[in-house]
């Protein structure tokens, strides 16, 4: 399985203020955006794994041992014609998880609130870039990409997650997944991206507006 560790050179400011909920905010202090920017910054570690699997869209199976059924009318659709899948799992680390808590412990519930952002754009922006290292593997390979996409999205139930984690490999890098199916640290990601082969349908984008899943915090439309 392909280990993937890379620093991130910064965290996106405008990305956090969308994650705190500040996107319309007048007057807020963006020092304070970009100084928790930069601690997050201090403290993250980011560690990545992925796999590639075959896949049947036939029968919706990814062909790892054992199978895994996929199971939902959005992601069986944004899988449709994949020949193969990249399982992909991402963390930042629980550093900066008990430094949120601490302040939110303090009292500090500002500088918690925009720490957390900030590690929630940082996590997003690992998962970006490893995408990019996947895509070009793949592309070696003859194979085109669609966008990530994660148990809990549309309506690809997250009680899937159980049966999904492990083709991820996300244990060799210290993730877990409690009984409630949330993911340890909680700023990781689990996604599967679909590849297609190159000469077949351009690679699909994930289109916000129509999926279902209007509660998304990743949505955009």
């Amino acid at each position: 399985m392909p280990i993937y560790n890379a620093r991130l050179t910064a965290i996106d400011p405008i990305e956090t203020r969308r994650y705190a909920g500040l996107t319309k905010a007048e007057g807020f202090d963006e020092r304070a955006i970009t100084d928790a920017c930069e601690e997050a910054g201090l403290l993250i570690e980011v560690r990545g794994i992925w796999q590639m699997y075959d896949y049947d869209p036939s029968t919706r199976l990814v062909k790892s041992e054992p199978p895994f059924e996929i199971v939902g009318r959005s992601i069986e659709k944004h899988l449709e014609k994949c020949a193969r899948v990249v399982c992909m799992a991402v963390t930042v680390g629980e550093a900066i998880e008990r430094d949120v808590t601490e302040n939110f412990r303090a009292g500090s519930y500002v500088p918690a609130m925009l720490l957390d952002a900030a590690a929630t754009s940082a996590v997003e922006q690992a998962a970006d870039q490893m995408e990019q290292a996947i895509r070009q593997a793949v592309e070696r390979e003859g194979f085109k990409m669609r966008s990530r996409y994660s148990p809990g999205y549309g309506d690809w139930g997250l009680d899937q997650q159980r049966s999904f984690f492990p083709l991820t490999g996300a244990k060799e890098i210290g993730m877990r997944l409690s009984t409630a199916m949330m993911l340890m640290p909680r700023k990781s990601v689990t996604a599967i991206i679909g590849l297609t082969r190159a000469s077949s349908d351009q690679a699909k984008k994930h289109d916000c507006a129509a999926c279902d899943k209007v509660d998304c915090p990743m949505r955009t439309s």
